[in-house]
């Protein structure tokens, strides 16, 4: 090996044991305030959920349909809001995943990589759209439309917003689905097709239940950002807290009620302000068990797997 005269070796430069205890601490607070703001969430909302409870019991909050905190004559039964929360989002669900698996699937298996270049993006557009404008475009446009078919709907309900909300989360579920297909070893579908097996069922049988674990994540945050949206379901479902599971009648949802009172009519410090918290906490306590929940099936999935 020939040398060239006057060229001296490089040596890696390490960093001073300072420098790197610096970044090392640094990278831990990045950590920590994920946590910390976590913990201060749940201990505002556990504060004030347990002084609502000092003055209602577990009974009334529970064991009641009607919710009326603000009326003269209160009732605190929290199932009429959990109601308008799972009738929206099941409205939405039923909406964004046939749409979303499907188109998903089309840009995974049959698109075109030009096509898919294009496409993908302009679907992932949607997810752009503020959620006011999707609430004024259910209230001003399908609601009037949908009532032409049923006229019996009234002016607020709970099917507009939740096809609406469904077409907001079809990104959603599309763009990840689709990175889980896309991830499939092309040697799988390659083993399928040398089988004998069409391109449909290779699809069906192979393709799809080797995705399943990034396609259950997909739908767990599709009905998480489902449950917690707040404006369009504020605009267009009524503001009516109801305990119905008729999707033709307003209904009001726990983020909408959070909305309403937290406009500033209500005291603070009263049982009415403490409403928003206990449903802020039930809220939590809904999306997170969906979590664990998911993430166990995901994990199950990757063993099957």
């Amino acid at each position: 090996m020939v040398q060239t005269k006057g060229m001296s070796r490089v040596r890696p430069q390490r960093a001073s044991p300072l420098s790197e205890r610096v970044i090392e601490v640094f990278l831990f607070l990045c950590g920590a305030v994920s946590v910390l703001t976590t913990a201060g969430i749940l201990l505002v909302l556990g504060y004030e959920t347990i002084q609502f409870f000092s003055e209602v019991s577990l009974l009334q909050f529970f064991g009641d349909t009607e919710w009326t905190p603000l009326f003269a004559e209160k009732h605190f039964g929290i199932w009429a809001l959990v109601s308008g929360t799972v009738l929206t989002s099941i409205m939405a669900m039923a909406v964004a995943l046939p749409f979303g698996l499907l188109s998903a699937i089309y840009l995974s298996e049959f698109a075109p990589s030009a096509a898919r270049r294009v496409l993908k993006p302009m679907l992932e557009l949607l997810a752009g759209v503020p959620t006011i404008v999707y609430g004024f475009f259910a209230l001003a446009f399908i609601t009037p439309a949908l009532q032409a078919l049923l006229p019996d709907l009234a002016g607020f309900n709970a099917l507009s917003p939740g096809i609406v909300m469904g077409i907001m989360i079809i990104p959603m579920i599309s763009s990840l689905s689709e990175d889980a297909l896309h991830a499939v070893p092309t040697a799988l579908r390659e083993a399928a097709m040398g089988l004998g097996a069409s391109r449909l069922t290779t699809i069906l049988r192979v393709v799809v239940p080797s995705a399943r674990s990034g396609i259950a994540a997909a739908l767990t945050l599709a009905v998480s950002r489902a449950i917690g949206e707040t404006m369009i379901v504020a605009i267009a479902a009524g503001q009516q807290p109801r305990f119905t599971f008729d999707p033709r009648v307003p209904v009001e949802t726990m983020t909408a009620y959070i909305v309403q009172v937290s406009m500033g009519d209500v005291p603070t410090g009263t049982l009415e302000y403490r409403t928003i918290f206990v449903v802020g906490a039930m809220l939590f306590l809904m999306t997170f068990s969906m979590n664990v929940v998911s993430q166990r099936f995901a994990r199950k999935y990757r063993r099957l797997g």
